[in-house]
């Protein structure tokens, strides 16, 4: 490889213009299957209808026509708020999963395989179970950011040794803080009351069911900040790709691009963690498919993994909801199923030829 990190050439531009629009008509094809298909079945007429209503009605246009009472209720109400949900979430873990593999130069660092999510988790999960609210509708994203960043701090300091990070310490160590993690989710669901207990059941296994604004509300300040961020670091990660000590020649500094990186990712699956609960793989499996695709570059990777990923987030929610109609499955157990084979083949070819 290569020791130079160069400039986009045009005929580069163009094929990750080319890769990022076939993500972005993905993401369209995911968001329009999201929002008509269901036990509720609507119309695309009727989706455009009520999506534009708002604008109509400022120009005294009556679209009303067009859709009932119902559906208008259904669509502001349940379907819209859970694909915006849905795809901040998915941008959300694919963007941090393809910053963390960047920083690790491994695509098997994904924040569940190495107990960021689970450290998120444990701590929304304490304040949910305790009753804390100290932060408002904040309460839960910055508890779920504090455990995020403390576990990816904590499994990094136990990987890394005189600057080099050992990836298999940072798998074993991810297992075991996610298995402390898990213990301690354990000991909060069995204090839990009837109510939360049924909360925490379905949370901890991932889903957009529990969509709302208010929700939405609570991470976008923390997405916005993490997902404008991190893409300024898309050179220094691929000095990375090189190697730590060689991007420190090239004028990048590693020790602070560590921390930044570091603190950004977490940011995203606390986030994530605490309006949807835990969802796996999708940081894995994302990263993974959009670099088969169209190179290592992060300047493609990271902008193409928060496409991608919200579609893969929305097509695996739209299976969780037809799936077995009227109930609904948990989208982790989705990806799970999905994830897990991914998983399987990605680290027996990296056994193969051990390369990124």
């Amino acid at each position: 490889m290569s020791t130079e990190v160069k400039p986009v050439s045009k005929s580069h531009g163009l094929n990750y213009g080319i890769y990022l629009g076939f993500f972005s008509l993905l993401l369209a094809l995911s968001i329009l299957a999201s929002l008509t298909i269901g036990a509720f079945a609507m119309s695309p007429l009727s989706v455009l209808a009520i999506l534009v209503s708002p604008l109509a009605s400022l120009l005294s246009i009556d679209l009303s026509a067009y859709y009932t009472t119902v559906e208008e209720t259904v669509f502001w109400n349940i379907r819209f708020p859970r694909v915006v949900l849905g795809i901040l979430v998915g941008l959300s873990l694919a963007v941090a999963g393809a910053a963390m593999q960047g920083l690790f130069r491994n695509p098997l660092a994904d924040p569940g395989l190495i107990g960021v999510s689970q450290g998120a988790a444990f701590a929304a999960i304490a304040v949910i179970v305790l009753s804390g609210n100290f932060l408002g509708i904040f309460t839960l994203p910055v508890s779920a950011f504090v455990g995020g960043v403390t576990t990816t701090l904590l499994v990094y300091k136990l990987s890394t040794r005189n600057g080099k990070t050992s990836i298999p310490t940072m798998l074993l160590a991810g297992i075991a803080i996610g298995t402390i993690a898990g213990g301690g989710i354990g000991i909060l669901t069995y204090m839990a009351d009837d109510g939360q207990l049924r909360t925490l059941t379905f949370w901890t296994m991932g889903s957009l069911a529990s969509a709302t604004w208010e929700a939405i509300f609570s991470i976008i300040p923390l997405v916005l900040i993490a997902v404008i961020a991190l893409p300024m670091h898309a050179r220094s990660l691929n000095a990375f790709l090189i190697g730590e000590n060689i991007s420190g020649h090239l004028g990048f500094d590693p020790d602070k691009t560590k921390i930044q990186v570091i603190m950004l990712s977490a940011l995203l699956v606390g986030a994530a963690v605490s309006a949807a609960g835990i969802i796996g793989f999708v940081g894995l499996v994302v990263p993974h498919l959009v670099r088969l695709l169209a190179g290592p570059d992060h300047r493609i990777v990271l902008p193409g993994s928060m496409i991608l990923g919200s579609a893969v987030i929305l097509f695996a929610d739209l299976i969780a909801r037809i799936i077995v109609i009227p109930a609904e499955l948990p989208i982790g157990i989705i990806m799970s199923i999905t994830g897990g084979p991914f998983f399987l083949w990605l680290l027996m070819n990296r056994m193969g030829r051990n390369t990124f």
